[in-house]
């Protein structure tokens, strides 16, 4: 998710960049959208979108839905290695774990 809105905070800000540097020629306001703000409506559209989609799609690493063991006293909820048949460490488990020392 970090890459997504990376990718999209320098998209916005490029698009900001451009849409605020007006060359001599296009110096004046037009009088309609070829020239006024409608780049700028367009880069904030785009620019949500692309925020909202990455917001959107981020994943959830709370409890699982309707699994709520009984806590004792110690317990926490902590991600977990996950071990091969030989011990090594191959990951870490994809949600979190109920942790009772």
């Amino acid at each position: 998710m970090n890459r997504v809105l990376s990718a999209a905070a320098v998209v916005v800000t490029s698009a900001a960049l451009l849409a605020g540097s007006a060359s001599q020629a296009d110096a004046y306001w037009r009088g309609g959208w070829g020239g006024g703000w409608g780049a700028g409506v367009a880069a904030g559209i785009l620019g949500g979108a692309i925020i909202g989609g990455a917001i959107a799609n981020s994943r959830y690493y709370g409890p699982p839905p309707g699994y709520y063991p009984a806590y004792g006293p110690g317990c926490y909820w902590a991600r977990v290695p996950l071990y091969d048949p030989a011990g090594n460490v191959i990951g870490w488990s994809a949600r979190p774990r109920m942790v009772c020392p």
